[in-house]
């Protein structure tokens, strides 16, 4: 079943994936050159594009679906947009430039867009496909999850990373009794270190979750359904909700099956192109010179300049950034930029102040600063995360560094 003729003979640019990173690149392209392609849309979810960000508040019962809404469908219309959501595409064919979906529609293309994102990873131990046991990516888990908190009582979060625990946090919003299970002996490893990490379990157990750290998920057992998560060691806790959030892994599978090139993730160059020049590709999909990518600022950074090529205004060239990562889990302030554990070359300036909550750390190569941990008290985040990028001598006010730019500048 092939799709009609290009509109007025326009060159047809397809995008396979209906997220945020291929529909910001869309709206990039719209603005420089709205009129320039014949666009249809692939999405394997029955929605126009979300903001996948704001599931957490959806789950605490802060937002509704509605609210977290980027495009309507109206705005695809709005656009000359074609839009086959809930039909994910199936199959490639670069030979004869076609994709075809799942309900059996093909249509042709002049250039494609892969923003196929990525899988969440799920644990493959005995039972991990039992009902009850879900990830946390898409509208449909977080249903699921409202589902379960209105008839269940115990849930077992896997994976104490950020997403983990707004996970955990919204389902205890919920009312279930929730147990956070990970396998480091630090919650948030990527983003804190030990001590922000230990105040940061300390709060939110005072809110009533729990934790088991250093735990290793050897079965999830259920007759049916999930009742209970055993571990290696033996112990078992009741579970009538197993989420998996222990990390995801780029959707690679069409983009190989098509032949192109991929490594972890599909290998593009600094145009955001792959091997193949009528194919581009964005977001966590994507592996640009070694890295992969999960935050929104840089996949932003590649819309623009996926957008820019595909409109024919190639002079951009993406370029990786450091990031910095802030964060509100479950009403406490983090942020963390840069080499943040450090090394044998370098001293950390530490401010710990226990009756406010607050928690600050420095990394000082030298004379300058690589990274910083703030813990319930972030204000100064982004002066600090610019003097990492920027690598300026602190010398002159080194010793008020810790508290922040107001104290360094009158001390400089």
């Amino acid at each position: 079943m092939s799709a009609p003729a290009n509109k007025a003979g326009k060159p047809s640019l397809v995008v396979i994936g209906n997220g945020m990173a291929g529909m910001r690149t869309v709206e990039e392209l719209l603005k420089l050159a709205p009129e320039l392609y014949d666009i249809t849309v692939f999405g394997a979810e029955p929605h126009g594009n979300y903001n996948r960000i704001m599931l957490s508040p959806v789950l605490a019962g802060d937002k509704s679906i509605a609210d977290i809404m980027l495009n309507t469908r109206e705005w695809y219309a709005e656009n000359g947009i074609t839009l086959h959501a809930g039909d994910p595409v199936e199959q490639i064919d670069r030979r004869r430039r076609t994709v075809r979906a799942r309900s059996g529609v093909e249509v042709r293309y002049d250039r494609l867009l892969l923003a196929t994102g990525s899988t969440p990873f799920i644990i493959p131990v005995p039972g991990h496909e039992l009902p009850g046991v879900i990830a946390f990516r898409d509208i449909q888990d977080v249903d699921a999850m409202l589902e379960a908190a209105r008839t269940h009582r115990h849930a077992v979060v896997i994976g104490g990373g950020l997403l983990g625990l707004e996970a955990a946090n919204g389902l205890m919003r919920q009312g279930m009794d929730v147990t956070v299970v990970h396998v480091s002996d630090t919650l948030m490893n990527q983003q804190l270190d030990k001590p922000a990490a230990a105040l940061l379990k300390k709060a939110l157990e005072a809110k009533g979750l729990r934790f088991l750290l250093n735990a290793n998920t050897a079965e999830i057992v259920g007759p049916e359904r999930v009742t209970v998560v055993r571990f290696k060691d033996g112990t078992e806790i009741p579970a009538d909700l197993v989420v998996m959030t222990a990390g995801v892994r780029p959707n690679i599978g069409l983009a190989k099956a098509a032949g192109l090139h991929c490594e972890r993730a599909i290998i593009v160059d600094d145009t955001l192109q792959t091997y193949d020049p009528r194919v581009y590709a964005v977001g966590e999909c994507v592996q640009h010179r070694k890295a992969t990518f999960g935050l929104v600022a840089p996949i932003w950074d590649q819309a623009r300049v996926c957008g820019a090529h595909l409109a024919g205004a190639g002079h951009r060239r993406y370029v990786q950034q450091a990031t910095a990562t802030k964060l509100k889990v479950t009403g406490v302030d983090l942020y963390s930029a840069g080499d943040f554990i450090g090394g044998e070359d370098t001293e950390d300036l530490v401010v710990r102040d226990p009756r406010r909550g607050v928690y600050k750390r420095l990394v000082l190569r030298g004379s300058r600063l690589v990274g910083a941990v703030l813990y319930g008290d972030v204000k100064d985040g982004p002066w600090y995360f610019d003097l990492i990028q920027t690598g300026r001598d602190v010398s002159a006010f080194r010793r008020e560094l810790p508290f922040g730019e107001a104290m360094c500048k009158q001390a400089a």
